[in-house]
C-alpha cells in the first residue's frame, strides 16, 4: 500500500531535507556574500572572524557577570582568592579544549582519487557528550567549527539542555558529489572521528547542519553501530536528526523553525520590550522578511503565518520576491518543488526597490536564516525593523550589533537562544534512543481511558444530582479537549516540551537583562544566563586547578 502514495505527496515529505541540501545549498557562498555585505576592514569589531565574535560577545558578559560570581561564592576564602578563582574558571571556560584535523581519500565515480578535509571541535566538556552538527561547505575551516563550538556551549547552556558544545563540518560542496561519494565521504569520516573518541552517545553526539540531513545521520548512526560501537546498545544515540525508521523523533525537522516561533512568540508578547522598540504586542498583522528558504526559512515561514504574520518577503541568492499583502507558505513550498527556486513565485513579484534589497525593507521583523556576518557596521543603517530574529548563526558583527540597538532601538533576539530549538529537540531524542522507547508508548492508552473515565464520572455525578427523568445527561467534550482525549502523541510530547524550555529559557534571559539593566541587549543578557550556569557547574563540582 505504501507505494500507492503520490509523487507529490512523496515529494512533499522529503522537502525539508531537499531544501537544506538544494536550496539552502545555494547560500555557502562567502564570495557572494563578501559582495552583498561588506564588513568595514578599519573597525576590527566589524571585521573580526566568526570566532573572535563569539569570544568578544563572551568577554563582554563576563565583564559584567564577574562581580556578581565574586559575591555569589561560598567559602570562608578571602575575596581576593575568590576572585582568582572565579577569573580563572572563566577563562577555562572560553577557549575551546581540542579540535580533531583530518585528511582521508576517497574513490570518485569517474575512478580519480581526492583528499577530503574535515574538522571536529569539542569547546567544553563541562557536561557531556558533547553536542554540535556537522556542515558540508566550502566555507568549513578550523575557526568556524571553534566558533560554532563555542557558540553551542553557551547555546545548550542557555536553554538548560545537558550537553558540552561541539561543531564539526567536511570541507566541500555536497552538490558537487554524487550519492555514492557523500555515502562514502559521510562513513569515512565518522570511522575518523569514532576512532579518535569524537564520536559516540556518551561522548560525542553530532546532528544535522549545512549541507546535510536525515540521510547522512542514518550513515552515520549505522557506521558506528557495525564498527566501533557494535558491542554498545545505545549506539543509535551516537547522532541525531536521523530518520524516524532509524530512530529519529517526530518533530526534529522542523524543530529549529518551531523553535525560533516560539522563542520571537516569548519577546513579541512582553508589554515590556515592545514598549521599548515601539510596537504593539502580539503577532497579529506584523509583517516578516525572511532571509533564506531552506529548512529554518520554510518552518519560520510556516509557524508566524499560522500566527497571524504577512510574510512580505523572501531572500535567496538566486531572486527576492516580495508581496506586501504576503505569501502563503504552502503555496511557496509547492513551487520550490515544482521548480526548485523561489523566482517566478505567482504570488509575488521579484523586488525592485525602492531599496537596495529586500533586505532593507522596511518590516516589523527581519529573519536573517542564512549564514553569519551579513548585517555589518556598512550596512546596518540600511535596516528597518523593529526586531531582529538570529535564525543564522552568527549573522550581525559586534559593531553592527551595537550600532543597531543604540542607534536604531532595534530588539535583537540572539541566535544562542533563538535558534536553540534544533538542540533541544536533538536532546529529546537522543534520550528516546537511551530509552529504547518511543515517547507516549507507555500512557497513550492509559491518559485516553483516563479521560473516558473523566467523563464519565461527571455525567454519573450530575444524573445522580438531577435525575435523568429527561433522559441520561450528555456530557459533551470540547473541541480542544477531544483533540487531547485521545493522549498525547510524540509529536504532542516534543512540541510541548520545546514549547516549555523556549518559554523558561526567555523568562530567564528577561530577568537577566532586567537585573543587570540591559534594556534591549538581549544578548549579553543571554551569555550571562549561560555562562553563570557553566561556571556553577564547574565551581560546584570542585573543580581544582592543575
Amino acid at each position: 500500500m505504501f507505494h500507492t502514495v503520490s509523487s507529490k505527496l512523496a515529494t512533499r515529505l522529503t522537502l525539508p531535507n531537499r531544501l537544506l541540501q538544494g536550496v539552502m545549498a545555494t547560500r555557502v557562498s562567502s564570495q557572494t556574500y563578501a559582495t552583498q555585505f561588506p564588513v568595514d576592514e578599519s573597525d576590527p569589531l566589524d571585521c573580526a572572524s566568526f570566532f573572535k565574535m563569539t569570544e568578544l560577545f563572551y568577554d563582554k558578559a563576563t565583564k559584567l557577570l564577574e562581580p556578581t560570581l565574586v559575591d555569589e561564592l561560598k567559602g570562608r576564602m578571602p575575596r581576593e582568592d575568590k576572585m582568582k578563582r572565579v577569573h580563572g574558571l572563566l577563562q577555562m571556560i572560553k577557549p575551546c579544549h581540542r579540535v580533531l584535523s583530518v585528511n582521508f581519500p576517497i574513490k570518485r565515480d569517474n575512478g580519480s582519487f581526492e583528499m577530503i578535509e574535515g574538522y571536529r571541535a569539542q569547546h567544553s566538556e563541562h557536561m557531556t557528550p558533547c553536542k554540535g552538527g556537522i556542515r558540508y561547505s566550502t566555507n568549513v575551516s578550523e575557526d568556524e567549527v571553534k566558533a560554532l563550538g563555542a557558540l553551542m556551549s553557551y547555546k545548550c547552556a542557555c536553554v538548560d539542555v545537558p550537553f558540552g558544545g561541539s561543531k564539526g563540518g567536511v570541507k566541500i560542496d555536497p552538490r558537487k558529489y554524487s550519492d555514492q561519494e557523500l555515502e562514502k565521504i559521510t562513513r569515512r569520516f565518522t570511522i575518523e572521528l569514532a576512532k579518535k573518541g569524537f564520536l559516540g552517545p556518551g561522548i560525542d553526539v553530532p546532528a544535522p547542519d549545512l549541507g546535510t540531513g536525515p540521510r547522512e545521520m542514518s550513515w552515520i548512526a549505522d557506521t558506528y553501530s557495525e564498527t566501533l560501537g557494535n558491542s554498545d546498545i545505545n549506539s543509535q544515540a551516537c547522532v541525531t536528526g536521523k530518520p524516524i525508521s532509524q530512530g529519529g523523533i517526530h518533530g526534529r525537522i522542523s524543530a529549529t523553525g518551531r523553535g525560533l516561533f516560539h522563542g520571537i512568540e516569548n519577546f513579541i508578547n512582553s508589554a515590556h520590550f515592545m514598549s521599548l522598540v515601539g510596537i504593539t504586542p502580539s503577532f497579529g498583522n506584523k509583517t516578516v522578511i525572511i532571509q533564506g528558504f531552506g529548512n529554518v526559512g520554510l518552518h519560520s515561514m510556516r509557524y508566524l503565518h499560522r500566527a497571524g504574520c504577512r510574510i512580505i518577503g523572501i531572500i535567496e541568492q538566486d531572486g527576492e520576491i516580495y508581496n506586501p499583502n504576503g505569501m502563503d507558505p504552502r503555496e511557496l513550498e509547492d513551487w520550490v518543488i515544482e521548480n526548485g527556486t523561489i523566482t517566478g513565485f505567482p504570488n509575488s513579484q521579484p523586488y525592485k526597490g525602492p531599496e537596495d534589497s529586500l533586505f532593507y525593507e522596511k518590516c516589523d521583523i527581519l529573519i536573517p536564516a542564512a549564514i553569519e556576518k551579513v548585517i555589518t557596521k556598512v550596512n546596518a543603517p540600511k535596516i528597518k525593523t523593529s526586531i531582529i530574529a538570529e535564525a543564522a548563526n552568527g549573522p550581525i558583527t559586534v559593531a553592527a550589533d551595537e550600532y543597531l540597538r543604540k542607534e536604531k532601538n532595534i530588539l535583537i533576539i540572539p541566535d544562542l537562544y533563538v535558534n536553540a530549538g534544533g538542540v533541544t529537540v536533538s536532546y529529546f531524542e537522543w534520550l528516546k534512543n537511551l530509552n529504547h522507547v518511543s515517547y507516549g508508548r507507555l500512557t497513550f492508552k492509559y491518559e485516553r481511558d483516563s479521560n473516558y473515565y473523566l467523563l464519565e464520572s461527571v455525567q454519573k455525578s450530575l444524573e445522580d444530582m438531577f435525575g435523568k427523568a429527561a433522559g441520561p445527561i450528555q456530557v459533551t467534550p470540547s473541541a480542544e479537549f477531544e483533540k487531547k482525549m485521545g493522549g498525547a502523541s510524540e509529536k504532542d510530547i516534543v512540541h510541548s516540551g520545546l514549547a516549555q524550555t523556549m518559554e523558561s529559557s526567555a523568562n530567564q534571559i528577561m530577568m537577566t537583562a532586567m537585573k543587570y539593566n540591559l534594556g534591549l541587549d538581549i544578548r549579553t543578557a543571554a551569555y550571562i544566563s549561560s555562562i553563570s550556569k557553566i561556571f556553577h557547574h564547574q565551581n560546584e563540582a570542585g573543580l581544582t586547578f592543575t
